[in-house]
């Protein structure tokens, strides 16, 4: 049995701004901007070749917006993920090379989103494959 991951949720203290900062400074798609109820707005964004998506909007749960830390892009090319990123305008780290330095999955880049909600950008040049020592 497959289980796949689909829909992360983002919290964030003002969604139109957050939608604008996703969809514009991040790059990620919008998928639809619905709202069911009066209580229940919904915006789903995917970033590009994802699977997944991000959740945003109103009525989504009880984390506070800037809590979600960790979540995890992962690019072919972290030299050009990051020059798109930092002519987009957004405020992106250095990238951060950590050991070993010779394996693919060391480089890393990392952001912040408007609310302080932390993101990570890895460098996976190869996908499958042998696999590599520890």
């Amino acid at each position: 049995m497959d289980w796949t991951l689909e829909v992360v949720v983002v919290p964030v203290s003002d969604v139109d701004r957050a939608k604008e900062f996703y969809a514009d400074v991040v790059g990620f798609k919008l998928d639809h901007d619905v709202r069911p109820t009066e209580a229940l707005r919904v915006v789903q964004l995917t970033p590009p070749g994802s699977g997944c998506s991000i959740v945003i909007g109103e009525g989504l749960g009880a984390m506070e917006p800037g809590s979600l830390d960790g979540v995890q892009l992962v690019v072919s090319d972290i030299d050009a993920a990051r020059a798109e990123l930092v002519e987009r305008g957004l405020d992106v780290s250095e990238i951060k090379q950590f050991e070993p330095v010779d394996r693919d999955g060391s480089r890393f880049v990392f952001f912040k989103d408007l609310d302080g909600n932390g993101w990570a950008v890895q460098e996976i040049r190869a996908r499958g494959g042998a696999p590599q020592p520890d």
